[in-house]
């Protein structure tokens, strides 16, 4: 657990390392009051802390806009001098969160929250709006970009999304976030079966930060082997997903950087953002980018391959170099040099770089009857088709689905070999399938994780299927039984 923990803290606490400068001045530390803390565990007057970077060269007369960053879960903000060197030396200058319940803040982690940390950022522009060497759009409207990783992404759509359930608008002017979610209710228990080497993780890496809800919601999903309601309604709120829903969209451009071999917050997150979270206006100013990184721990039950990297970044020069361009064309005004916009780059198991238009599905094979029993059966391997091949994007699973049992739970994703006893998941993600009922026979449609792959000759591209997964220890089925999928076919998103 100790070393889970470690590459929990080192996927999330994405903060820009720092750099000797003489030419900067030291940030100026300040705390600002916000909403207040209602949990019973630490009630009362709720201050933010922030470090405040300016640009040596920004002044009254001469403005610059800013960028809001801010810390992974368990993190804390970056407040060294000579931290940020790159973006002030670009021209921007930075506020650094501790965010609600972390580092010097006050009250407890609602976990993006729109009625906490949403309201926290917006005071955060509210002091931004007071600078006098800040540029603004108009009144009380700085020039405003962000910048963070994980839970340093998730505050960047919190933010956005409260101002634009407010106002109807938000003051950002472009985000850059990166390895973060759509939905936490998907992303931490999928079809309502807990990522349970994520979630305890994560929660052992944040004790004193957590509310009573959440104290009591882990202890009873540990005991039920459930995803409690109360879970379910704390997280409801906290991400875009919950905005779509009510028909709230982002009018600005996003860069998003997710990790397809993140089994955290798998590539269908960005997915969904990009897709379901902008306007049409908006996307057709944004870029995805996904590479084999993020929150990704190996699989090991079943066995999952993908190559290091951030081959699709590595075209435009490297993400750092991407992400200010992004930013110096969206906040300052600089030539629009930037192509691709509008589209999906992909990032291979392999190594490669696979940019397409769409990720929707393109052809449907059909496969032969699957049986999988609870519990003691081990991972196997059925052929869908044989290399050479490419796919990118979101492939789903269409059965008519029977259980000999209750709460039957079954793993499924694309794997990769020369047989199905050499076969691998492609970027080391699954995801599962529950019936919480006797069934009898209902057709299902099963989404997979959305991956990128190429499938060489000589090689074949499989579907996995399996009752145990080693990211949802514990959580397979409750109970013995067995799962039977008939007239099964697989829409696949084959490029090129």
């Amino acid at each position: 657990m100790r070393l889970v923990i470690a590459l929990v803290v080192a996927a999330v606490a994405v903060t820009p390392p720092a750099a000797a400068s003489a030419d900067h001045p030291a940030p100026v530390n300040v705390c600002l009051a916000s909403v207040p803390e209602t949990d019973p565990l630490e009630p009362g007057p709720v201050d933010i802390c922030v470090s405040v970077f300016k640009p040596a060269a920004a002044s009254p007369d001469n403005r610059v806009p800013v960028l809001l960053h801010s810390h992974g879960w368990g993190g804390s903000r970056t407040s060294a001098p000579g931290s940020f060197r790159r973006y002030l030396d670009a021209g921007f200058g930075v506020v650094s969160i501790d965010q609600r319940g972390f580092g010097e803040s006050g009250g407890k982690a609602h976990v993006e929250d729109p009625a906490f940390e949403g309201e926290d950022v917006i005071r955060v522009i509210d002091h931004v709006a007071t600078l006098d060497w800040v540029r603004h759009n108009g009144p009380n409207d700085p020039v405003l970009g962000a910048v963070g990783g994980s839970y340093g992404g998730g505050y960047q759509f919190a933010g956005a999304f409260t101002e634009a359930m407010k106002t109807g608008r938000t003051r950002f002017d472009a985000l850059a976030p990166q390895i973060t979610w759509h939905s936490l209710n998907d992303s931490l228990a999928p079809r309502e079966v807990v990522r349970t080497t994520w979630v305890t993780a994560l929660y052992a890496a944040a004790l004193d930060a957590h509310t009573s809800t959440l104290h009591a919601g882990y202890a009873e999903g540990l005991l039920t082997g459930d995803w409690p309601t109360t879970m379910d309604e704390f997280f409801r709120d906290n991400g875009p997903g919950h905005h779509v829903a009510a028909g709230r969209r982002l009018d600005i451009p996003v860069l998003l950087h997710q990790g397809i071999s993140d089994n955290l917050f798998p590539l269908d997150q960005a997915i969904d953002n990009f897709d379901r979270a902008l306007t049409p206006r908006a996307r057709a100013n944004s870029l995805l980018i996904g590479y084999n990184g993020g929150h990704a721990l190996p699989s090991t039950l079943p066995l999952g391959y993908a190559v290091a990297g951030d081959a699709c970044a590595a075209a435009f020069g490297g993400y750092d170099e991407l992400e200010l361009r992004f930013l110096a064309e969206n906040l300052q005004g600089a030539p629009r040099t930037i192509t691709g916009h509008g589209r999906y780059h992909l990032m291979t198991a392999d190594g490669r770089c696979v940019t397409t238009d769409s990720v929707a599905p393109t052809t449907t094979a059909a496969l032969p009857d699957i049986l999988t029993t609870a519990g003691v059966c081990l991972p196997q391997a059925i052929k869908i088709a044989d290399g050479p091949l490419t796919i990118a994007g979101s492939p789903r699973l269409n059965a008519l689905v029977s259980t000999l049992g209750l709460d039957s739970r079954a793993f499924f994703a694309l794997s990769v070999g020369t047989s199905p006893l050499d076969a691998k998941v492609i970027q080391n993600n699954v995801l599962p399938h529950r019936e919480k009922s006797l069934n009898l026979g209902t057709r299902r449609t099963v989404e997979l994780p959305a991956v990128a792959a190429t499938v060489p000759a000589g090689q074949s591209l499989y579907l996995t299927v399996t009752p145990l997964s080693d990211m949802f220890l514990l959580h397979g089925s409750r109970l013995p039984g067995a799962m039977l999928l008939r007239d099964v076919t697989v829409d696949l998103p084959v490029r090129g």
